[in-house]
């Protein structure tokens, strides 16, 4: 018998982005040392997870689901009875393991419902998730010893004996084991994308009728799929559970996967990392900005606008553009036009922040009074220079974007062109 011996080179890139996550992770508290930044990064490690098995349906299998939270949120009311059974002495289940219980009931209810939702694709299978997620949502207020009512379920993550002095009472313990949990879950999904299955569902999201003329079942690879995004979102259901100590109806609802999908489309959903840089996003504009402003969402919506009119592909889409410029060493090129073109955007950010918060502050004159403190200026709702300067701001930074975005455009277009023709070259 011969034995045939492989070589296959280690891939020294890939080793060396996994033992830099792994260490960004660790040294993240170190970092950002703020009263509350342990909390907002044990949000955004649950949401990076929450995001990442959405975009296994979305990005890698074509599904546009309105109904994601479903999963998240079950496992997350499973979680949460687990860590009060656990708590209570009745199930020797120890709190590490309370985001696993999570993922086996989302996976659960993937099984359930992902039968019926799968059985369509395109818009009919985006309007069933959405009709199921209210379904879901309608019953977390008729069923309260369930799902707790208007007040939801709370729990206390500190049960058991303290192992090596390890409770999770203070925050940096929650935030360790998140971020262990985020590590496994990300290799665990990133692998996922290299299986069989994970191919055959770009195949089915690409092109179904040729998926199915080689034989295989896409309702099938559809449901597989859904049942293992399904895991991963009942674990980072069951991460929230343990980080907020409660779960209430809201975890269900179409709100939670309304948000999602937003926050994975600004990413960008055509590349792995893209929900991840969505989450980071996601948690400054939805958690930090509503402490610093009334209008973050407005905020939320004129940034979601632009991404979609700009980069469709999302934030990961136009770091990647811009790497691919740097290594083939014509960044000077676009250097200027793009330092222009980012100029003008934010004197019209800064324009529209201005007006934005003015109005604000005048419709709330009464309780919070005329004076406004932004951007390091003092304006008054009371005074006219001020508005004729935000107007002004804002005239200038629009009409230096639509000034410059054409030289840019054409200069971006060239550099573009010379590197593709340098490709054609070296492989020719």
């Amino acid at each position: 018998m011969l034995t045939t011996i492989r070589y296959q080179p280690l891939n020294l890139a890939r080793w060396l982005i996994w033992s830099s996550f792994a260490l960004l992770l660790l040294i993240a508290p170190k970092l950002f040392t703020h009263g509350a930044a342990l909390s907002l990064l044990s949000q955004i490690g649950t949401l990076m997870i929450f995001g990442l098995s959405f975009n296994m349906l979305l990005g890698q299998g074509g599904m546009l689901s309105f109904g994601h939270a479903v999963y998240s949120g079950l496992g997350a009311f499973f979680a949460i009875h687990a860590m009060n059974l656990a708590g209570a002495g009745q199930i020797p289940l120890p709190l590490p393991l309370i985001p696993l219980a999570g993922g086996l009931a989302g996976m659960g209810f993937g099984i359930l419902f992902g039968y019926v939702t799968t059985k369509k694709s395109g818009t009919t299978f985006s309007m069933i998730t959405l009709g199921m997620v209210e379904l879901v949502f309608a019953c977390s207020l008729m069923f309260p010893k369930f799902f707790g009512g208007e007040g939801g379920i709370s729990s206390n993550r500190v049960y058991g004996e303290a192992l090596f002095g390890i409770n999770f009472g203070p925050q940096i313990q929650v935030y360790y084991l998140i971020a262990v949990w985020l590590f496994i879950s990300t290799v665990a999904m990133f692998a996922f994308t290299h299986t069989p299955l994970g191919r055959i569902c770009n195949a089915v999201r690409d092109n179904p009728e040729r998926a199915e003329f080689v034989g295989y079942n896409t309702q099938w690879v559809r449901y597989l799929t859904l049942i293992v995004s399904a895991f991963f979102a009942g674990v980072s259901g069951g991460l929230s559970a343990i980080n907020f100590e409660i779960v209430t109806a809201e975890n269900v609802s179409a709100v939670r996967s309304g948000a999602v999908l937003l926050f994975t489309f600004i990413g960008g959903i055509g590349f792995f990392f893209g929900p991840m840089i969505g989450a980071v996003i996601g948690v400054f504009l939805t958690v930090m900005l509503s402490d610093l402003t009334k209008a973050w969402q407005l905020y939320l919506g004129v940034f979601f606008i632009v991404i979609v009119m700009f980069a469709p592909g999302g934030i990961a889409s136009l770091i990647m553009l811009q790497l691919r410029v740097m290594v083939h060493g014509m960044l000077r090129k676009i250097a200027l036009p793009f330092l222009k073109v980012s100029l003008s955007c934010v004197l019209a950010f800064c324009g529209l922040v201005m007006l934005t918060e003015m109005l604000y502050q005048r419709s709330l004159e009464q309780a919070a009074g005329p004076i406004l403190h932004l951007l390091g200026m003092t304006l008054s709702v009371q005074n006219w220079q001020d508005w004729v300067l935000a107007v002004l701001v804002l005239l200038t930074g629009t009409t230096g974007f639509f000034f410059f975005s054409k030289p840019y455009m054409y200069v971006w277009n060239l550099v573009n062109t010379e590197i593709e023709d340098k490709i054609r070259r070296s492989q020719a």
